[in-house]
């Protein structure tokens, strides 16, 4: 399997996850002095000047994107035109139009994206995928999510609306992502809606409530807002039990319980042990990069459906709020 020679575009504290789990090669951030000061606290040999000097590395052949979400999409771009393999954070990018634009740079330079979620994959989504399918509990009814990340500092880029800011783009790759990969989002006749005040610093949304209904009535609601205290939680109700996963983004910190209630009178917890999900991530794109065979939400064909629900959902927030 060949290695990934990885480039960081961004000096940033999320890509230090990175760090623990890859050789990295070479840096660049928009601060070049920053960039020094990080790859010298990191042991990163290489630090390049710019964006683009890092794309012209030949010693590089993968890149993991980490800034602002806004420019997600511009860098995606350049970096698969230039033949380099990306890794961007999560959201890969903000509308439908930007990742088509991403799937065509990928195909144009022969190379592999993946949007980095960290809920993607957790083995937990594998056995409520067969609840949904086998139906041991009667079909899947609704699924409830709340999702809740400390308010971010001034400066940060998710007070900025034009950076791709608030709550809602923050939170929707991970509660996409998982029920992409539990109930399904091949179904084109979903109806999609989104509702915020919009009334955040510099009008971003602070509250969000998402939802998706499938034309067989199922129903899955997202309530997202930035507070003072984390909140990943999913809530899985079927015709004779209800499933709970709480704290879904900690996947390192221990043990993720589902707790499984039967007719309010039975109950059962399948326990998953702790995962490195940055570790397993690398590892899933050495084996894309090698062109074996693999079906894994992180990959570009999973993340397209992702983006276009995202962006048809904020888009009706929007125009709700107009």
């Amino acid at each position: 399997m060949p290695p990934l020679e990885l480039g960081l575009i961004g000096a940033t504290a999320i890509a230090q996850r990175v760090l623990c789990a890859s050789q990295v090669r070479a840096v660049a951030a928009s601060d070049p002095v920053r960039a020094k000061e990080y790859a010298s606290a990191h042991g990163i040999p290489v630090v390049h000047e710019t964006y683009s000097a890092l794309l012209a590395d030949p010693e590089i052949n993968a890149v993991y994107v980490s800034l602002h979400s806004s420019a997600h999409h511009r860098w995606a771009v350049r970096a698969a035109l230039a033949g380099k393999h990306v890794i961007v954070e999560k959201p890969l990018c903000l509308t439908a139009n930007e990742v088509a634009e991403i799937e065509y740079a990928a195909a144009e330079g022969g190379v592999q994206v993946v949007e980095a979620v960290a809920s993607a994959g957790q083995e937990w989504q594998e056995a409520v995928r067969a609840m949904v399918v086998d139906e041991p509990y009667g079909r899947l009814q609704r699924v409830e999510t709340a999702m809740a990340f400390a308010d971010p500092v001034d400066g940060n880029y998710r007070r900025y609306p034009e950076l791709g800011g608030g709550i809602f783009f923050d939170a929707a790759s991970y509660w996409l992502e998982a029920l992409q990969s539990t109930i399904g989002l091949d179904d084109d006749d979903v109806v999609v809606e989104g509702r915020s005040d919009f009334e955040g610093p510099h009008g971003i949304d602070y509250v969000f409530r998402a939802s998706l209904r499938w034309p067989g009535g199922a129903e899955a609601v997202l309530t997202a807002r930035f507070g003072d205290r984390h909140v990943s939680d999913h809530l899985f109700v079927f015709e004779r039990a209800t499933v709970k996963m709480r704290n879904f983004l900690r996947p390192m910190a221990g043990t993720l319980p589902l707790n499984v209630v039967v007719q309010e009178t039975r109950r059962r917890v399948i326990a998953f042990p702790a995962v490195s999900y940055y570790e397993r991530q690398l590892s899933r794109i050495r084996t894309l990069v090698a062109g074996d065979p693999i079906s894994w939400p992180g990959q570009l064909s999973a993340a397209i459906r992702r983006i276009e629900l995202m962006d048809d959902i904020y888009r009706d927030a929007r125009s709700r709020h107009e």
